[in-house]
């Protein structure tokens, strides 16, 4: 494990070397396996909970429990707080769907006699801004392709891309801070100012495949079962796996 992790076997055009590693290139690596492991014993637990509870019995009735991460704001907001923000706007967002129009849509059905109401609180406009297209996950994925590109040219597209084109996303207002904010954005909890240093590379979070072929030889017997489907392919951005997880969460 720790020559793996120290020399890994990297694949370059159709050979394989081995290539030492930095600390700091070990401690992303580190990181990024304990991700994936916790990535997919959640989706290991959650399938094994479904099969244990599931019934033939016709379902009538469904109770649904979620509890999440809180809303984020700190001293140094980085692409780690971006993704735990983001994710609290989409549920928000269904949330506040399916309370304030969704249940006034079935108010008109019923018949029941009833003045809409906007309650104001579609969060769609901050939504877009870090999903769609050109939005900024998009651009930190377009970014991650090209092997010059750095989180300064990262901001500066952000602001070629945004600035003066949504109130939700803004210039950090000037003020005493530890650490300097690069843009910030227009939550529905508030306006938090962001940090892009490192968001590149936090982003790529490439998994160290050398210490995967360990994981499959493992006595463990859950961690051979946890990577026995892996692939290169699965090694796939943050962002992706964000955007997976907010669209299409386990079953």
């Amino acid at each position: 494990m720790t020559k793996a992790l120290l020399k890994p076997r990297v694949k370059v055009g159709n050979e394989y070397v081995v290539k030492g590693q930095t600390m700091e290139q070990c401690f992303y690596s580190v990181g990024a396996l304990c991700k994936a492991i916790y990535n997919r014993l959640f989706s290991w637990l959650v399938k094994r909970l479904n099969t244990t509870l599931d019934t033939k019995m016709q379902r009538q009735y469904f109770i649904g429990v979620l509890d999440i991460a809180g809303f984020e704001i700190f001293e140094l907001n980085s692409f780690e707080q971006l993704c735990i923000n983001f994710t609290n706007e989409k549920l928000q967002q269904f949330f506040n769907h399916h309370m304030f129009v969704l249940e006034q849509e079935e108010y008109k059905r019923e018949g029941i006699h009833w003045e809409f109401i906007d309650f104001g609180m579609d969060l769609e406009a901050c939504i877009s801004l870090i999903e769609k297209p050109l939005g900024i996950m998009s651009i930190l994925e377009e970014e991650c392709m090209f092997p010059k590109a750095t989180d300064m040219t990262f901001k500066s597209k952000l602001y070629d891309n945004h600035e003066g084109k949504t109130s939700n996303f803004q210039k950090p207002k000037p003020g005493k801070r530890k650490f300097e904010a690069h843009f910030a954005i227009g939550h529905y909890a508030g306006v938090v100012p962001y940090n892009v240093v490192g968001w590149l590379e936090k982003n790529k979070d490439p998994v160290n495949e050398t210490v995967v072929e360990c994981f499959k030889k493992s006595a463990l017997a859950l961690m051979v079962d946890l990577f026995a489907d892996y692939a290169s392919a699965d090694s796939v951005s943050c962002i992706a796996r964000v955007e997976f997880w907010t669209e299409t969460p386990p079953k």
